[in-house]
C-alpha cells in the first residue's frame, strides 16, 4: 500500500473509540482491505438496542471521570512547560507528527481547558490500526479464518468528538501526504450526557444505529424500484445512511431491476451492488428453459433433465401442437417475465391457448408431492458471489409454500388457481388461508420451512439426502447453462471481481417420485415479511448474505483515494490481466501460523482465493455447493478445459479463437488450492454429510425476531360521518377534488371493496370488478378462465381469491402511478388538503362512495381514471344513487373499445373447455 494512503488516513477526523469494534467489523482490523461489516439479526430487537445502549452510556460515563483527572494532571505539566519558556507551536507540529505525544492528546475531551499550543497539536487515533494496515495486496492465509483480535479494550463515548483540528496544520500534512484536496471534518460539538435520564438515545437513534461502525464511517446505501420494509430496517440499526436521487457515491446499491451497464462500468472496488449484467439470461422464463434445452443436446437429455418440456410461443406454436399429440395432458401457460403467479392458467389442449399469445408453455406435472393432500413447491434462496470461477451458495432454510385447496387431478378443477398454484400472492386471499402466528411453528399453516419439510419426510422414510444432493445438482446446472453469457457480460464491463453479486429464489417443484423440476427462477425474490415465520427465515437470510457478500469498512478517506488514485485491473475491454508473481513475491511467507502461498498463483488467483476463503469464513447460514471436494469430478465435463468457463455452444474442430490475454482456468486452480490433498492446507468443512446436516436443522437465532404488524387506523364512525356532509356540502357549492385527492378516495373505496371481498364474498361484486378489470386492460390481466363473465357460473371461495388478487395487482400498480400527484399548496376552488386528510382518516366504504358519486355527477369529470386532456376519456354515466351505486357504474366508466377484438382471441378456449372434460 503507498504510504501516500496511510498518511491520508492518519490525517481523519473520526472517532473510532468503539466499543467491542471487532463483533461488528470481521475478516480483517479496521483500516485494512480485508475488513467488512458484520451483521446480525439480534440488533433487530429492540430490548438487544436498548441494552447496547445502556451498557454504551454507562462505559461512557466512567470513562469521562476517569479523564476528567487525566486533564487536570496533563493542563498542569503544559502550563509548568509554558512558563519555563517552552518552544512555539512548530516544534509541537513537528512532535505530533512523530507520535511522541499521540497518546496524551487522545486523552483530551475539553478543549477550552487547555492551552492554545495544545489545541495546535493533531493526534490520531489511526496509529495503531495503521500499523497492522497490509501493504500487500497479493498477501493470502491458507486458513480463511480471521484475523487476530486487538488486546486493547476501546471505549465508547457518547455524543462526544475529538478535540478541535487546528485546519492551517491538517492542511500543511495533506501537502506532505500528496492529497491536497482532502480536508478534515468539521468537528461536532460537546455536549453532556445526563446521568438523570436512562434513555441514553431516542428510539429513533436507536433505529438509525448512530453508534454502530458504519453510521462512523459514513457507509451508504440506495435502494432502486424494490422492497424496502426489511432491508431498510436491517440497514438502518447497523448505521448505514440511505442517499437519494440520482447520486452514485453509495457503498451499496439494492435495486430490483436489471441496472445500467454505465453504472456497472463506473463502480469503484469498495462498492456492491446486487445484480451480474445480463442475469436476465437466467431470470426470464423464455431465456432460461432456451438456455437449459441447449445444454441439453448439447450435453444429453440424462445430464440436464431438470426442467419439464417446453416451448416458446408463438414461434414453436407447431412444435407444442405435435409434442401433444405424442402424449396428452394437460400444460401450464406462463408470461415470460412476470412473477407472483400472473397471468399462469392451464388448458388441457394448445387449442385453448390464445392466439398469438406471447407465452412459455410447459408440460403441467400431474403427480406433485402433496402433504397431507395439498399440493407445495419450494422457494430456495442461491446465492453466487461470483461466476468466473463459480462460487454459488444455498441458504440453509427455505419456504415450502402449500395450495389451499386439496389437489384433485380432475380436468373441472384445472381453473382453480388455490389448487394448482402454490404461489402465496394469489392463496393469501383465500378465505381458508392459515397463517403461522409464532416463528417457532415451522410446519402449522399454508406456509413451512424447508427443514421441517425434510424433517417431515424422514419421518415418513423418505430419502432426504439424495432429495437435497439432486436439488444441489439443479441449481448447480441452471447456473452452468446461464453462464457463458454472463460471464462474457462480467468480463465487459465489470471492473472488480468483487463489484456483483446476486441472490436468486429458485422455484423448485417435488413429484411424487421426490424428483425436483426446476420451475423458474425470481430476478428479485420477494423481502416482504407477512407472518413471524417470513420475519425469522429473510431476515437471517438478508442478514448473513451481507456479511458473507462483505460490505467494506472502509473511512471516507480510504474511499476517496480509490476514486482518485484507484488503477484497475482490467485491461483496457475489462479483461483480467495475467500477473506472474515476482521474485520477492515467491520467497514472502505469510506471518499468519500455518498459512502457506502456492508460489505458481499470480496476483490475481491469489485475491480470488483469498476471497473465496474470507467469504466462507463469514458464510453464517449459507453452504457453499460449488465448488465443494467432487464439483469438478461432476461437473468438470461441462466446463472448457482452458478456461473453465461452462461450454452452452458446440464449436467446430477447426475453429480457432484468438485472444490478447493469456487464459486462466479458475474453477480449476480454486478447485485445487481448496481441495488439494497434500495436507498442506486445511480442508473445509463443507462435506456431504454436513451440509445434510444443515439443511435438516431448524434455524436458529440469537434472540427473537419481533414482528411488527402494520397498525390498523382506528376510524371513528361519527366523525367519518360528520365529515362527510362537509365534504358534500363542499362539493354542492361548487368546490372539487384535486386528481390526487380523487386517486385518493378511489385507492381507499378499492381497498374496503377488497377487504369486503376476501370477508363476505358476494357473486355480483365479483362479476363486477372482473367485468371492469377486463375492460381496464394495462398490466393486469385476469387468466383466460376469467375473461368471459358466462363462462363462470359457480360461485365458491378460490374464484373470490382469484377476484381479490386481481384487484390487489391492480391497485399495487394504481398506488404507484398515484405517487406522480403531488398536492404542494391549496388550489382555488378545491377542497383543502388538511381538511380532506381528516376526512379520510375517519371515512368508512359508504363516505367514500357517497364523496366519489357525488363529486362524479356534478362535474361530470372522473379524475380517478382520467386525466382532463385525454383523448380518449368516455362519458360520464349516471352514477344511481345508495348503497354500492358508484361500485355498479364502475364498469360504465370504462371504454370498450378493442376489447371485442381482444376476447375474439379466446373464442377457441371457450369452444374446448367443455369438449376436454376428462380425467388427466
Amino acid at each position: 500500500m503507498p504510504s501516500s494512503l496511510c498518511e491520508a488516513l492518519t490525517n481523519s477526523s473520526i472517532n473510532f473509540d468503539y466499543q467491542k469494534e471487532d463483533d461488528w467489523i470481521t475478516s480483517g482490523k479496521l483500516g485494512s482491505r480485508e475488513a467488512v461489516l458484520v451483521f446480525r439479526t439480534n440488533i433487530l430487537n429492540p430490548k438487544i438496542r436498548k441494552t447496547l445502549s445502556e451498557k454504551s452510556s454507562a462505559q461512557a460515563l466512567s470513562e469521562t471521570k476517569d479523564n476528567k483527572e487525566e486533564e487536570t494532571v496533563l493542563c498542569q505539566k503544559d502550563n509548568k512547560n509554558e512558563q519555563k519558556g517552552s518552544t512555539s507551536s512548530e516544534p509541537s507540529n513537528k512532535e505530533a507528527l512523530s507520535g511522541s505525544t499521540q497518546q496524551k492528546i487522545y486523552l483530551l475531551k475539553k478543549t477550552q481547558q487547555c492551552d492554545k499550543s495544545d489545541k495546535l497539536t493533531f493526534s490520531s487515533p489511526f496509529k495503531k490500526i495503521l500499523n497492522r494496515y497490509s501493504s500487500s495486496d497479493t498477501s493470502i492465509s491458507s486458513e480463511g479464518e480471521e484475523p487476530a483480535r486487538s488486546s486493547e479494550s476501546k471505549s465508547r463515548v457518547l455524543k462526544t468528538s475529538q478535540n478541535t483540528i487546528n485546519i492551517k496544520l491538517a492542511e500543511d500534512i495533506s501537502k506532505e501526504s500528496g492529497y491536497e484536496s482532502m480536508t478534515p471534518a468539521k468537528s461536532v460539538s460537546n455536549t453532556e450526557v445526563s446521568e438523570e435520564d436512562p434513555e441514553v438515545t431516542s428510539e429513533d437513534d436507536d433505529e438509525n444505529g448512530i453508534n454502530m461502525p458504519a453510521f462512523k464511517l459514513k457507509i451508504t446505501y440506495k435502494f432502486h424500484q424494490t422492497e424496502t420494509k426489511l432491508l431498510r430496517k436491517l440497514f438502518n440499526v447497523h448505521g448505514l445512511t440511505e442517499i437519494q436521487g440520482e447520486s452514485n457515491n453509495f457503498n451499496l446499491l439494492w435495486t430490483g431491476v436489471h441496472m445500467k451497464l454505465d453504472i456497472v462500468r463506473n463502480l469503484a472496488p469498495y462498492q456492491r451492488v446486487n445484480h451480474f449484467p445480463r442475469s436476465y439470461e437466467m431470470t426470464r422464463k423464455d431465456r432460461l428453459y432456451k438456455n437449459i434445452e441447449r445444454m441439453q443436446h448439447l450435453r444429453g437429455m440424462k445430464h440436464f433433465d431438470i426442467v419439464p418440456q417446453t416451448f416458446v410461443l408463438p414461434i414453436e406454436s407447431r412444435d407444442l401442437v405435435v409434442a401433444h399429440n405424442k402424449h396428452r395432458g394437460p400444460w401450464i401457460v406462463k408470461p415470460a417475465a412476470s412473477s407472483r403467479g400472473r397471468g399462469i392458467f392451464i388448458v388441457n389442449s394448445p387449442d385453448q391457448i390464445p392466439q398469438d399469445e406471447q407465452a412459455v408453455v410447459s408440460k403441467y406435472i400431474v403427480d406433485p408431492l402433496c402433504i397431507d393432500g395439498h399440493k407445495c413447491d419450494l422457494r430456495v434462496y442461491v446465492l453466487v458471489t461470483s461466476f468466473d470461477p463459480l462460487i454459488i451458495y444455498l441458504f440453509e432454510e427455505g419456504i415450502v409454500r402449500l395450495a389451499t385447496v386439496k389437489y384433485d387431478r380432475h380436468a373441472d378443477n384445472l381453473w382453480n388457481p388455490c389448487m394448482h398454484l402454490c404461489n402465496y400472492s394469489i392463496n393469501k386471499y383465500h378465505s381458508d388461508y392459515i397463517r403461522s402466528s409464532d416463528a417457532q411453528d415451522e410446519d402449522v399453516g399454508h406456509k413451512w420451512t424447508l427443514s421441517a419439510l425434510l424433517r417431515h419426510l424422514k419421518l415418513q422414510s423418505c430419502d432426504t439426502r439424495q432429495l437435497m444432493l439432486n436439488i444441489e445438482d439443479l441449481i448447480i446446472k441452471a447456473v452452468l447453462a446461464c453462464a457463458q453469457s454472463i460471464i462474457s457480460a462480467c468480463r465487459m464491463f465489470v471492473p472488480n471481481g468483487n463489484n456483483c453479486f446476486e441472490l436468486y429464489g429458485f422455484d423448485i417443484l417435488i413429484d411424487n417420485a421426490l424428483k425436483p423440476w426446476l420451475l423458474e427462477i425470481n430476478l428479485s425474490p420477494s423481502m416482504g415479511v407477512d407472518s413471524p415465520l417470513d420475519t425469522k427465515v429473510k431476515s437471517c437470510l438478508m442478514a448473513d448474505l451481507l456479511t458473507c457478500v462483505g460490505i467494506p469498512a472502509y473511512s471516507p478517506e480510504m474511499r476517496s483515494h480509490y476514486d482518485q488514485k484507484w488503477s484497475r485491473f482490467r485491461s483496457s475491454s475489462c479483461q483480467r490481466q495475467a500477473t506472474f508473481p515476482s521474485v520477492s513475491q515467491k520467497t514472502k511467507k505469510s506471518k499468519k501460523k500455518g498459512a502457506a502461498i502456492n508460489l505458481n498463483l499470480t496476483g490475481e488467483e491469489q485475491r480470488i482465493l483469498r476471497n473465496a476463503r474470507l467469504q466462507y469464513s463469514r458464510r453464517g447460514g449459507f453452504v457453499r455447493i460449488f465448488p465443494t471436494d467432487d464439483s469438478m469430478q461432476r461437473y468438470g465435463n461441462f466446463l472448457d478445459s482452458a478456461n473453465g468457463i461452462p461450454i452452452s455452444t458446440p464449436t467446430v474442430q477447426s475453429q480457432t479463437f484468438q485472444t490478447p490475454i493469456i487464459q486462466h482456468n479458475y474453477n480449476q486452480m480454486l478447485h485445487q488450492n481448496l481441495y488439494c490433498k497434500d495436507g498442506r492446507q486445511r480442508q473445509d468443512d463443507n462435506s456431504e454429510a454436513d451440509r445434510i446436516w444443515q439443511y435438516e436443522r431448524a434455524l436458529e437465532t440469537d434472540s427473537e425476531i419481533p414482528f411488527v404488524k402494520k397498525p390498523a387506523v382506528e376510524k371513528c364512525e361519527v366523525e367519518g360521518r360528520r365529515l362527510r356532509k362537509v365534504m358534500l356540502k363542499k362539493i354542492s357549492n361548487g368546490s372539487e377534488l384535486t386528481p390526487f385527492q380523487a386517486r385518493q378516495t378511489f385507492s381507499l373505496y378499492l381497498e374496503s371493496v377488497l377487504r369486503r371481498l376476501t370477508e363476505d364474498p358476494k357473486d355480483i361484486h365479483e362479476k363486477i370488478i372482473l367485468k371492469f378489470l377486463n375492460k381496464f386492460g394495462g398490466s393486469v390481466k385476469p387468466p383466460v378462465m376469467f375473461r368471459n363473465m358466462q363462462n363462470i357460473k359457480v360461485a365458491s371461495k378460490a374464484r373470490s381469491a382469484m377476484v381479490a388478487k386481481l384487484l390487489g395487482d391492480f391497485l399495487e400498480n394504481y398506488k404507484r402511478d398515484t405517487e406522480a400527484y403531488v398536492d404542494s399548496f391549496d388550489h382555488f376552488g378545491m377542497i383543502p388538503s388538511s381538511a380532506y386528510n381528516q376526512f379520510l382518516m375517519h371515512g368508512q366504504e359508504s363516505d367514500l362512495e357517497a364523496v366519489l358519486t357525488l363529486h362524479t355527477n356534478v362535474t361530470g369529470i372522473m379524475p380517478f381514471l382520467y386525466n382532463r386532456c385525454g383523448l380518449s376519456v368516455p362519458p360520464t354515466p349516471p352514477i344511481p344513487s345508495g348503497l354500492y351505486g358508484f361500485l355498479r357504474a364502475l364498469p360504465s366508466m370504462v371504454t370498450s373499445s378493442g376489447m371485442a377484438r381482444e376476447l375474439s382471441k379466446y373464442d377457441g378456449y371457450f369452444k374446448n373447455y367443455d369438449k376436454e372434460k376428462v380425467f388427466l
